[in-house]
């Protein structure tokens, strides 16, 4: 399957620049504020391809994530996110370019996503947690678009910013996408999310060099990563739907609650420094709140560890 390669190889670290300077480092520039700006190239889309695009344009989940970041932060430099089959040569997916001022989503990409979308509702039954009204081709391509737009967005803010990555920046991206959707908009693209990247697990097979060799995470595991993060956002709304359901397994859930405290506290604090005035007390109350459960979360994971240890 093409999006197989497409989402596992993804994202253009080492796609061309385009020509533009690295972004501004550490700390917001005071004179002015980037802006994010959503085109459609309408021109570029081919036939088959413009069912699909129209979908993800009237659902605005690009312009919801863009109308976010352009309240919460202040870039350094404007960002504008491309709908396009006009690429930069060998993309083929979602990509963010090195100076984070461009995100390209070729109109092929997305149709990709829905073909797989129409396989999986007619192949595989409704995951519980799914509500029967998303399990659909049309709304799981809108809310994982919306997920995968999330981990370009992800990208995009690293290098505009310059932020300190402790891990790969594959793993941050995806962090990012998790942060940004459970906190901002539910379950839903998680949920999709993981959908998605299951069949593309499926369809991979067996584990090849280079998938393990990728800078990106094994695909199946990514899904894990998505359903864990949000379960521990809120364990005992999603604990019925993901644990006891068997979803996420009994073995990763128990970690689920801090691991997610400490995405939630991290990606507060590397946006901390670059909050808009408005959305600054917001921002900085909601970052306090993120550390103290963090801490608790922490402590309570330390009261655990031995049982967690001997049980698996």
């Amino acid at each position: 399957m093409a999006l197989a390669g497409v989402v596992v190889a993804g994202c253009g670290g080492g796609a061309r620049e385009g020509g533009q300077g690295p972004g501004a480092g550490p700390h917001p520039q005071a004179a002015r504020s980037g802006r994010v700006s959503v085109v459609y190239e309408t021109g570029t889309v081919g036939p088959q391809e413009r069912q699909v695009v129209a979908l993800i344009r009237k659902s605005r989940v690009l312009e919801r994530t863009a109308d976010w970041v352009n309240r919460a932060l202040t870039l350094p430099h404007d960002m504008v996110v491309k709908v396009t089959a006009d690429v930069p040569r060998g993309v083929t997916d979602a990509v963010t370019q090195p100076d984070g001022r461009t995100i390209y989503v070729p109109p092929s990409f997305l149709a990709e996503i829905e073909k797989a979308f129409a396989d999986v509702v007619k192949t595989v039954e409704r995951p519980a947690p799914l509500a029967a009204s998303q399990y659909n081709t049309d709304e799981l391509t809108v809310l994982s678009t919306e997920f995968i737009f999330g981990h370009e967005m992800g990208h995009a803010l690293q290098r505009q910013f310059l932020l300190a990555n402790l891990g790969l920046e594959e793993d941050a991206a995806d962090g990012f996408a998790s942060f940004y959707t459970v906190n901002e908009v539910g379950p839903g693209p998680s949920l999709a999310a993981a959908v998605l990247f299951d069949e593309i697990a499926r369809k991979e097979g067996r584990p090849t060099l280079e998938g393990m060799s990728s800078d990106h995470p094994v695909t199946q595991q990514r899904a894990y990563n998505f359903l864990c993060y949000l379960y521990g956002s809120d364990p005992e709304k999603y604990r019925r739907s993901l644990v006891d359901s068997g979803y996420l397994p009994k073995t990763r859930a128990p970690l689920c609650p801090q691991s997610w405290a400490m995405l939630d506290y991290g990606w507060w604090t590397q946006l901390q420094p670059h909050f808009s005035s408005a959305f600054k007390a917001e921002g900085d109350g909601k970052q306090k709140k993120a550390h103290a459960r963090l801490v608790a979360e922490t402590r309570e994971l330390a009261k655990r560890i031995d049982e967690i240890r001997s049980s698996q």
